[in-house]
């Protein structure tokens, strides 16, 4: 199918999702041109016209999440003052999502901080997937649109005709997105409590449902240092769970000790998206990674033809 004044760009941090979504639409990846100056600046331009034109630009965040959103404030800019009809953002991973509210006295909401950054950059809206929590939508001053992964995952899920399975929420901020996708596929629920002494610690307090004898399905957003998804899998172990424990998360983010623990842990199963880059060094045994690239390019069709992305997922 041909599109008329559609043009895809991409930044840095992810090309090979851009390109797997371009193959989708069978349309090319146009080329911007970015750079360093010698004291670190970002310089960025496309390489052709883009006037008139519907833009979507890729840039997911990924461990160097600062770099990745100064590129793309940039690459924005650059595109409006060539004048683009429309720069519609397309960002997986929406970095900061986790800083959505004030949890204690003194604390930013860098999520919002963000989205206003993206918006005085000049973007018109932004397409991101599964953020950290709802109401991260009501950050943005345009139209934006929150993308779920549940069906991907169930339909994978379908597929392996689990025996007495149980969706496991690590905590009560992800029972909600938990509780969707168990009914998805008709199966129990369990929610645990934690409690955080620190950044990146986690400490499972008590498992609510009954595991015994079940085969776990850890359901969470993302999987930064796995220190909480980790003290879940032994935690229900302990409740007298079946050893196989399954993990499911939309963002690999997979930093510091993650890889290691995840090892270590054994997992039956890590089952992930490709919302953020993961390089061989980050792949082992168990890992799978399904792809969030058909979904997008039906998404983005659908933006372009002004037509329902409801539909489209």
């Amino acid at each position: 199918m041909a599109f008329k004044n559609l043009k895809l760009f991409s930044g840095t941090s992810h090309p090979a999702l851009a390109a797997a979504v371009a193959k989708e639409l069978k349309v090319p990846v146009s080329k911007m041109h970015t750079t360093r100056f010698a004291c670190n600046e970002i310089y960025a331009k496309p390489d052709e016209s883009v006037r008139g034109a519907d833009v979507f630009l890729f840039q997911t965040c990924t461990t160097n999440v600062n770099e990745d959103y100064m590129e793309l404030f940039i690459m924005i800019d650059a595109l409006k003052r060539s004048f683009a009809r429309e720069v519609h953002v397309v960002i997986p991973h929406f970095g900061y999502a986790r800083q959505d509210r004030v949890a204690s006295p003194r604390e930013p909401i860098s999520a919002k901080v963000m989205a206003n950054l993206i918006a005085a950059a000049g973007a018109d809206h932004v397409i991101s997937i599964h953020f950290h929590s709802d109401q991260t939508q009501g950050f943005f001053p345009f139209p934006m649109d929150n993308l779920h992964t549940r069906n991907l995952f169930a339909e994978y899920l379908k597929k392996k005709k689990l025996k007495d399975a149980i969706i496991v929420a690590p905590d009560a901020g992800a029972a909600k997105e938990a509780g969707r996708l168990a009914q998805m596929l008709d199966y129990p629920l369990a929610v645990l409590t934690k409690k955080r002494p620190r950044f990146n610690v986690a400490e499972v307090t008590a498992v609510v449902g009954d595991v015994e004898g079940r085969t776990c399905i850890l359901v969470d957003d993302m999987v930064d240092t796995a220190g909480s998804v980790c003290a879940a899998h032994d935690a229900l172990l302990e409740a007298g769970a079946n050893k196989d424990v399954y993990l499911i998360s939309t963002h690999a983010v997979f930093s510091g000790p993650a890889i290691e623990r995840l090892k270590e842990t054994k997992f039956k199963e890590v089952i992930v998206t490709d919302t953020i880059p993961l390089p061989a060094t980050k792949h082992f045994k168990g890992l799978t990674v399904l792809s969030v690239a058909p979904m997008l390019a039906r998404v983005i069709r659908s933006v372009h033809e002004a037509k329902s992305v409801t539909q489209a997922l």
